[in-house]
């Protein structure tokens, strides 16, 4: 550990209108404490690039590093299966001029001659293969200018619409995507093992639950808060979430045994930034934490039995006015009769019709995730929405994917929260597939003639009543708690059964009708869609290989025999666990185990019986491991 603290007099930032190179120049020159520049683009995979270019030698290219002439890197740096090749592997990187710039400090190393943590200048860039952009970045710009510029057309050729909304055409000045996220994420002391039990048990009493936070736990947060002011985020709070253990105190009067949950959450902005936001926020909530020598995971389930993390999504659109007025295009006219405009009501159709085939597969891509998405923990495991009970009563329900979030004194506040994603999907993809998605709802609504009542009528229609946009044999709209008042079998018949594996998620990247969606506008390219497929098909391979088989043969193996003394409840119980252990890992001339035929599909490239066999692992080590449970606690 060091002794961190924020230093105030730092440069944070290089804002969107000081990126000319004499405007760049200057503000480094000034700033020696800088000594490094990197070109931070983000692969499909989510993963941002990161390289030391010496401020020396970025003075000397300056005019080539800001017009994107000067980096190149191999292809095989990045994840982008199918388009950098080994004969063709040659990335170009260039800066995003229409972002904030920041700059990472080393705080473990000081300048000499300032007496300032050296810091790199990092520029948000574009990955270019044969002058194409092919980078989750590229993908996000399309998305939203494609957007934005539809739907200002579409006001300027509507009087109609624009007057629901109280202008005229000729004020319209532009449309802007605006978003914001959530992020949870746990923190440990390293070396000091918790139980799961432990764990449960507290969530189970709320012992956590928005608490006071305490000692190097609170130091470090409140520092996070603070440095994530400097740099523009505009936080607005950070808290205690349901997970986590009381710390033990020792006779210095030092916390240990730290496992606690915790959310740091920030103001809206506009797309690209609010997804390099939650990219830097990351970066900088590990830093602060280790530097106070605790880990921190972003994992959506990093410990099975207690709550995982998740990272709720935000979004909504604007109008802004020639005169700098800012209309919600969300709200309705009337808010104390409508939920939402007609506007806003098509955003709403086009996510819940296309989430589970068009928008999951960018939210939910690794075994991880879908760990995350159970019942029992406040996490979405269907797709079903919550507007509220009634207009006047604001939606609280914590059990649905996509709540309606709406304040009767703020008419700015009217968006969308999307709860499913965590703090490792690709947040540029995910909202990319969600503004396309947005589109399609926004084309039914509006050229449907229909009236707020009557869409507000069709979202929440009965089960198996037609639709002339939504699936009839769905309910799109609940205020129930989904898990407390129903059973599976019903969640599943009214929402649409979810999927449970990555090959299930991703594989309707595949189907044509979910392609044209996604690829409309040239937005998501067939060569985009098929490179994102092969980087999660493969990483979902390895994950399955290298950490989820091994991990599991090693929870089988932890599993030992108790001397029963002869007790037959015990002798069957035992029983049960060695068959469900030579279920999972045990190969015999008569049959192969699940993991053996894991293995062998995967091999066999059949990922549809991979994802078969996954399921049946997942099934019987969780029975595995209720039934130890049960044979261990009846020892005496």
């Amino acid at each position: 550990m060091i002794d961190f603290h924020v230093i105030p007099d730092l440069l944070y930032v290089i804002p969107t209108d000081k990126h000319s190179a004499s405007d760049v120049k200057s503000i480094l020159v000034s700033h020696p404490e800088i000594r490094f520049v990197s070109l931070a683009a983000v692969d499909l995979m989510g993963n941002d690039t990161d390289e030391k270019i010496p401020i020396s030698d970025f003075y000397n290219n300056l005019e080539d590093y800001l017009d994107g002439k000067a980096v190149q890197t191999d292809g095989s740096s990045v994840v982008l299966p199918g388009i950098a090749t080994l004969n063709d592997g040659k990335v170009d990187l260039i800066p995003d001029p229409e972002v904030i710039w920041y700059i990472d400090y080393n705080y473990e190393h000081i300048d000499q001659k300032t007496g300032k943590p050296v810091g790199t200048l990092r520029i948000p860039s574009f990955l270019l293969h044969n002058d194409e952009p092919v980078c989750s970045r590229s993908i996000l710009k399309r998305s939203t200018e494609n957007y934005e510029e539809k739907v200002k057309d579409l006001f300027l050729g509507n009087p109609e619409l624009c007057s629901s909304y109280g202008f005229a055409p000729d004020d319209l000045d532009r449309i802007t995507l605006i978003t914001a996220t959530e992020l949870e994420f746990w923190v440990n002391s390293p070396d000091e093992i918790i139980s799961t039990e432990q764990l449960s048990i507290s969530q189970e009493l709320k012992e956590s639950y928005w608490k006071r936070t305490k000692g190097v736990v609170r130091t470090a947060l409140e520092q996070v808060i603070m440095i994530l002011e400097k740099y523009g985020f505009g936080p607005e709070m950070g808290h205690k979430e349901v997970g986590g253990v009381k710390a033990s105190l020792n006779s210095s009067g030092e916390f240990h045994f730290i496992m606690e949950q915790l959310e740091v959450d920030w103001k809206y902005s506009g797309a690209r930034q609010g997804a390099d936001y939650e990219l830097i926020a990351r970066i900088i909530i590990k830093e602060i934490f280790r530097l106070h020598g605790l880990d921190v995971s972003f994992n959506a389930k990093p410990l099975p039995g207690v709550a995982g993390s998740g990272e709720h999504t935000h979004v909504n659109a604007v109008a802004y006015l020639n005169d700098g007025t800012k209309i919600n295009l969300f709200s309705p006219e009337d808010p104390d009769k409508d939920y939402l405009s007609v506007f806003g009501w098509g955003c709403l159709f086009g996510i819940m019709k296309n989430y589970s085939r068009a928008i999951n597969p960018f939210v939910s891509a690794t075994t991880d995730a879908f760990e995350r998405l159970t019942p029992g923990f406040e996490a979405p495991t269907h797709c079903v929405a919550s507007i509220g009970q009634d207009v006047k009563t604001p939606s609280r329900n914590r059990s649905v994917l996509l709540g309606l979030v709406r304040s009767e004194d703020n008419k700015y506040a009217t968006r969308f929260e999307l709860r499913a994603p965590n703090p490792h999907t690709n947040t540029y993809l995910c909202l990319s597939a969600v503004y396309q998605a947005m589109l399609d709802g926004i084309d039914y609504a509006i050229n449907s003639g229909k009236s707020t009542t009557e869409l507000e009528s069709e979202f929440t229609k009965p089960y198996g009543t037609p639709s002339d946009y939504l699936l009839a044999d769905r309910l799109y709209r609940c205020e129930d708690d989904i898990f407390e008042d129903m059973d599976s079998n019903e969640r599943d018949r009214l929402f649409g059964t979810p999927v449970a594996t990555v090959y299930d998620s991703i594989s309707s990247l595949k189907q044509p009708d979910v392609a044209e969606l996604l690829g409309k506008d040239g937005i998501f390219s067939p060569t985009l869609l098929d490179s994102y497929y092969q980087a999660m098909l493969v990483r979902w391979e390895m994950e399955l290989l290298q950490k989820i088989i091994p991990a599991n043969l090693s929870t089988l193996r932890s599993v030992t025999r108790k001397e029963s003394g002869g007790c037959s409840y015990d002798e069957r119980l035992w029983k049960d666990i060695t068959d469900l252990k030579n279920l999972l890992g045990k190969d015999t001339d008569e049959k192969q185990s699940i993991f053996t035929r894991i293995k062998g599909a995967v091999k066999a490239n059949d990922w549809a019986k991979t994802s078969e066999y996954q399921l049946a692992m997942k099934n019987a080590m969780n029975e595995l491991r209720s039934k130890y449970k049960t044979y261990c606690e009846n020892q005496i």
